[in-house]
């Protein structure tokens, strides 16, 4: 199903003639005061044209053809295009959207997109840290797989690393059995947190640790098993989360899955010249091929430019994280033929995926997928400073969703008493997880956040709760009135079945427009990986349905207002609940 914005958009390309390149874009007006879609294309044709905008407004609208979908469009400021939907045309698109399986989304052009996303490391409880990759990542899956694409969910865990030699080690000396059988995670990381300390402080340990290292690089038995047994635990811990999230991966590969291709990968640099020896290690240095302030190899400091190479070999023969991300890279190239690779990380990692992405078209100059690094900024409690416990603890991601679907519960319980517990305790899953997830995704990701559980699980304002709540407030509708909601869809056997929904009053002419823009929005949002377009347009929608069902009464309704409005009502909530699945939280019947 085509978009009103698309139709428009092709429309007014013909009549715009030879742009030079130039894309013609039409957006959803700012200010619905002055129409519904608007373009700028004369503003952008003007320059190389040299033309006055609102001159070249007026041609462009002489050979425009949109008198079946529009008002005659009208010239504003220094030369928009302004168009406003006649309401026979919002009439028939929300028919032809309430009868589409899709809500008005188009397929787009599909392309192969490798998602690279959470990536917690063996032996450590995944905590509130990776809430923001887990759930920007999930999120941007869900919307490229509704769209059309392929998608490769990749789960990159840390599962290698200096640290495994002194896990290794205190596995067979501080390791208590029946600790590790109640709880794995505590019992690694307890352990693991003594032997770090006893190798600052103590050389004999710290010697021992990287003996444990090197045996189990070597491949020795005894710790491959501890090391596999380690992973085994830890994975089971990420499962049971990511259970609760409904997060899925199509792979899990940790980092040790690519030690085969490390010693290749950095001789290909070599041989290349792109790596070479700095003080014993192997490095990538600037090769002067951009300017000096977007070059990721070079740094200002008061004596003006200098080298800031990347690692990639050290002086002892050991890889690191570069090395270990271009051999990944490598694999995926082979494997999964992407169009696309996308990195969720937090931004302290800029520098690191610029140095990556940089060496990798130094590399493989003939590969021609987009890399893409979507970061994100961090979560801080309500105090200013970093999230953490009263103890200044990092906050565990299990208990965290605990106190989520407690305080939830709480909420759920005085709300409606009368429901059975075991109900309360479901809709309380699913508000208390979709309260923590709306969170992290409403701001722009670059941007902290303050944690806040009284906003988040609030039941007004732009929060999952409030979302959910119009949902179930529109599916009672259907529940009081005793109606099958499928049963006023187009198609069905009701007084609109056949021809374009009448709509007249206002209130039904905003929600059908706002409708409308779903399928406009999603594109939008893989453009830069900004789920919270998708957010706020689902604000918007709530808004505009209650504002709706303040001014139109609908059981009450006489016909066919009546079977108009129901419509609208059923294709508010269809397109809430599809909305938010995107997003990776679900919709309760009933709160």
């Amino acid at each position: 199903m085509e978009t009103i914005q698309s139709i428009l958009a092709s429309r007014l390309a013909a009549a715009a003639g030879d742009t030079g390149g130039i894309a013609v874009t039409v957006q959803s007006a700012q200010d619905t005061r002055f129409g519904d879609y608007q373009s700028n294309v004369a503003m952008q044709l003007a320059k190389p044209r040299r033309a006055n905008p609102r001159q070249l407004a007026t041609e462009i609208i002489a050979k425009l053809q949109v008198d079946d979908l529009c008002e005659t469009p009208e010239i504003a400021g220094a030369g928009f295009i302004n168009f406003r939907l006649k309401p026979a045309t919002i009439s028939a698109h929300l028919s032809a959207l309430a009868a589409d399986d899709r809500l008005g989304t188009p397929l787009v052009a599909a392309r192969r997109l490798v998602v690279d996303f959470s990536s917690p490391n063996v032996a450590k409880p995944m905590h509130v840290g990776h809430i923001r990759s887990t759930i920007l990542g999930d999120s941007l899956a869900r919307i490229g797989r509704f769209l059309g694409h392929t998608v490769v969910a990749d789960n990159h865990i840390g599962d290698w690393g200096t640290q495994f030699g002194m896990l290794c080690l205190a596995w067979k000396t501080l390791l208590e059995r029946p600790a590790l059988d109640l709880d794995p995670i505590a019992e690694l990381e307890r352990i693991y947190k003594i032997q770090n300390e006893r190798c600052k402080t103590d050389p004999t340990a710290l010697d021992a640790a990287r003996a444990e290292l090197v045996k189990l690089q070597s491949g020795d038995e005894e710790n491959l098993g501890i090391w596999r047994e380690m992973i085994r635990l830890s994975q089971a811990q990420f499962d049971t989360i990511y259970a609760r999230l409904a997060i899925r991966f199509d792979h899990v590969f940790g980092e040790s899955h690519y030690n085969p291709w490390l010693k290749q990968t950095v001789a290909a640099l070599v041989e290349k010249g792109i790596a070479r020896e700095s003080d014993g290690a192997l490095c990538v240095f600037s090769d002067g091929s951009v300017p000096q302030k977007d070059d990721p190899f070079l740094i200002k400091d008061e004596n003006g430019w200098k080298d800031a190479p990347a690692l990639v070999q050290k002086a002892d023969g050991a890889a690191n994280y570069t090395t270990t991300d271009l051999a990944t890279l490598d694999f995926r190239r082979r494997e999964f033929s992407p169009d696309e690779v996308i990195y969720v990380t937090d931004g302290r990692q800029q520098l690191h995926f610029r140095q990556l992405f940089a060496i990798w078209r130094r590399w493989q100059p003939e590969s021609a997928f987009k890399l893409s690094h979507v970061w994100f900024g961090s979560i801080m409690g309500e105090d200013g400073k970093p999230f953490k416990t009263r103890s200044g603890d990092t906050v565990k991601l299990g208990q965290l969703l605990d106190e989520a679907e407690e305080r939830a519960f709480a909420t759920v319980t005085a709300k409606s008493p009368e429901m059975p517990e075991a109900e309360r305790r479901d809709v309380a899953r699913i508000v208390g997880i979709g309260a923590v997830k709306y969170a992290d995704l409403l701001p722009n990701r670059q941007s902290d956040y303050v944690f806040s559980w009284d906003k988040m699980l609030s039941f007004q304002g732009n929060t999952a709760p409030y979302l959910q709540y119009s949902y179930v407030r529109i599916r009672s509708i259907f529940r009081k009135g005793g109606i099958d909601p499928a049963s006023v869809r187009p198609g069905a056997e009701h007084p609109t079945s056949n021809d374009a929904v009448p709509l007249t009053e206002a209130g039904e002419l905003s929600l059908a427009k706002k409708l409308a823009q779903f399928g406009e929005i999603l594109p939008m949002i893989l453009d830069d990986h900004r789920p919270n377009l998708l957010c706020n347009y689902l604000y918007e929608l709530a808004g505009a349905f209650h504002s709706f069902f303040e001014s139109c009464p609908v059981l009450k309704a006489e016909e066919p207002a009546r079977s108009t409005r129901l419509l609208l009502c059923d294709t508010t909530a269809r397109v809430l609940a599809k909305g938010l699945e995107l997003l990776g939280i679900g919709v309760p019947e009933r709160m």
